[in-house]
C-alpha cells in the first residue's frame, strides 16, 4: 500500500509522514524532493505553480509510486491539493493509494509557518494554498489539533479497520 500523507504547506505532512513510515516499517519519501528547479525557485520567489508546473511532477511521482508499491509499500508526503492531482497519482495502480488528509484551519497552519525552519515554499502561498485545496472526499482525515503521537495513533487506527 502507498499512504500519502496529504495537505497545504504547514500542515505537518513530512513530520507526520515520516512518524507513518516508522510505524508502518515502509520507506518514506517527500515530493517536495522531486519538483524540478524551476518549480523550486518559482515557489521561493512566492509564485503559485500552474498546474502545467505540476504536471510532470505528478507524472514522475505516480511512475515512482509503480516502483514502490512494487517494493512493497511507502509513505508519500504530498500537497495533492486537487482532485485531479490525486487522481494522476494514483492512475498508475488499482486500489493501492490511500490518501491521508491533516485538516488545519488557516490561523494554525499560518503560525506552523511562521515557527518552520527554511523552506523554499513561502509562507505569503498558504492562501493560494487554501483556495486551491478540493478536500478529498475518499481519505482518512485528521485534524491537526492533536499531538503527532495522537495523529499517527487515529491514523494507524483508520488503516486497520
Amino acid at each position: 500500500m502507498i499512504y500519502i500523507v496529504m495537505g497545504v504547506s504547514g500542515c505537518g505532512k513530512s513530520t507526520i509522514g515520516q512518524l507513518l513510515a516508522q510505524e508502518l516499517s515502509l520507506p518514506f519519501y517527500d515530493a517536495d524532493d522531486f519538483h524540478s528547479s524551476a518549480s523550486v525557485e518559482k515557489m521561493a520567489n512566492g509564485t503559485p505553480l500552474t498546474d502545467d508546473d505540476r504536471k510532470p511532477w505528478l507524472t514522475l511521482l505516480a511512475n515512482n509510486i509503480v516502483a514502490w508499491q512494487a517494493k512493497g509499500g511507502a509513505v508519500l508526503a504530498c500537497s495533492a491539493l486537487k482532485e485531479s492531482y490525486r487522481d494522476l497519482l494514483s492512475a498508475t495502480t488499482d486500489n493501492v493509494v490511500q490518501f491521508v488528509y491533516l485538516k488545519g484551519d488557516k490561523a494554525l497552519l499560518a503560525q506552523r509557518l511562521s515557527e518552520r525552519e527554511a523552506h523554499f515554499m513561502s509562507a505569503d502561498l498558504l492562501q493560494s494554498q487554501l483556495d486551491t485545496l478540493e478536500p478529498p472526499k475518499q481519505a482518512i482525515t485528521v485534524l491537526l489539533e492533536h499531538s503527532p503521537q495522537v495523529i499517527i495513533s487515529q491514523i494507524v487506527e483508520a488503516i486497520k479497520e
